[in-house]
């Protein structure tokens, strides 16, 4: 099973069908998940990883599914390839003000110069065909490739006998910010709306909790909504099910369950079919945003946010909302 996914990985890529969602990450996030993922791993074969400066709040321009695949691969080969009650060391850093590198450092048995030489080469396994560890000699090459569309570089310093040092390095991205182009517009009409107890609900699902700050900020200029937020799709589902609130603000790549395959759900579902659900995502290609359409969303916003857009957005959705509300209601009157 990990051949043959490893292998559709390597296809995709080099067809060119793999889907980048770039966007700003915070790295010592993406790596405290992927310490949870793999300690189960470490822990069977005795190997200790050491996470250092995870509080750094260093943000990289990465797609945060893939880079937590490219990571989870570099673990867990420095635990497979390590010496006995060995350790890995982690760490990142600024290499300047555009580049952060994470490396991986471990202490196994190293590899010479001409093994380092054919590293990323399909199926090579450099010798280790025969030997105890399972691999398909497809994983560093799928990640080589993943953080190359990511704009990155990826690398090795061996010593045989000594241990390896994996590195990536990608582009610095900066802590995500809405696009300030009508604030004070935004701010002196909202300022007017005096409060109601009867607030409008937007539901937002999304995993980045960047993002989730930002809507945040955003919806407390509104003295006529509320917001809930979920951070994956299937906690979404659910609280649409229970608030029924009167507009959803969704990502497509969410864990798991994509933002696709949450609006399905979302409209297949009677109690859920009447809301409108606005799809907020990094896929900005034109292609993007036509299938968001296609695929029954009632807007498809991008990031980063426009403040005024998105305004205009909920507007629209609530008005929806609304009026779908009182022909719903004028029905069963008559």
């Amino acid at each position: 099973l990990r051949l043959i996914n490893e292998i559709l990985d390597l296809s995709m890529i080099e067809s060119g069908k793999v889907a980048m969602s770039k966007e700003a990450v915070l790295l010592d996030e993406i790596l405290q998940d992927c310490q949870l993922m793999i300690a189960p791993e470490a822990l069977t074969r005795k190997i200790t990883i050491h996470f250092l400066d995870l509080n750094s709040k260093l943000y990289v321009y990465a797609d945060r599914t893939r880079l937590k695949q490219i990571i989870i691969n570099l673990l867990s080969n420095a635990i497979k390839y390590n010496r006995p009650n060995g350790t890995v060391t982690v760490e990142c850093h600024l290499i300047n003000e555009n580049r952060v590198r994470i490396s991986f450092k471990d202490v196994g048995v190293g590899l010479s110069q001409e093994q380092t030489a054919q590293l990323f080469q399909p199926f090579n396994r450099l010798g280790q065909e025969a030997g105890s560890e399972e691999g398909t000699g497809i994983g560093l090459v799928v990640t080589k490739q993943l953080v190359e569309l990511m704009g990155g570089t990826i690398g090795v310093v061996s010593e045989k006998g000594v241990g390896s040092t994996f590195w990536v390095e990608l582009a610095t991205a900066s802590i995500p910010t809405v696009i300030n182009d009508a604030i004070d517009n935004i701010d002196s009409a909202y300022k007017a709306i005096q409060p109601d107890p009867s607030k409008k609900t937007l539901l937002y699902i999304e995993d980045n909790p960047a993002n989730l700050i930002l809507v945040e900020q955003l919806i407390k200029r509104r003295s006529d909504l509320k917001l809930l937020t979920a951070i994956n799709a299937h906690l979404g589902i659910e609280l649409a099910k229970q608030h029924q609130p009167d507009a959803i603000l969704m990502d497509i790549n969410l864990p798991g369950l994509s933002g696709y395959g949450a609006l399905n759900i979302l409209q297949q579902d009677p109690t859920t079919a009447h809301i409108p659900v606005i799809a907020l995502s990094a896929n900005a290609m034109q292609r993007d945003i036509e299938k968001g359409m296609e695929m029954g969303f009632f807007q498809y916003l991008t990031k980063p946010i426009q403040v005024r857009e998105f305004m205009d957005a909920l507007d629209l959705a609530l008005q929806h909302a609304a009026e779908l509300s009182q022909t719903l209601s004028r029905s069963h009157i008559d």
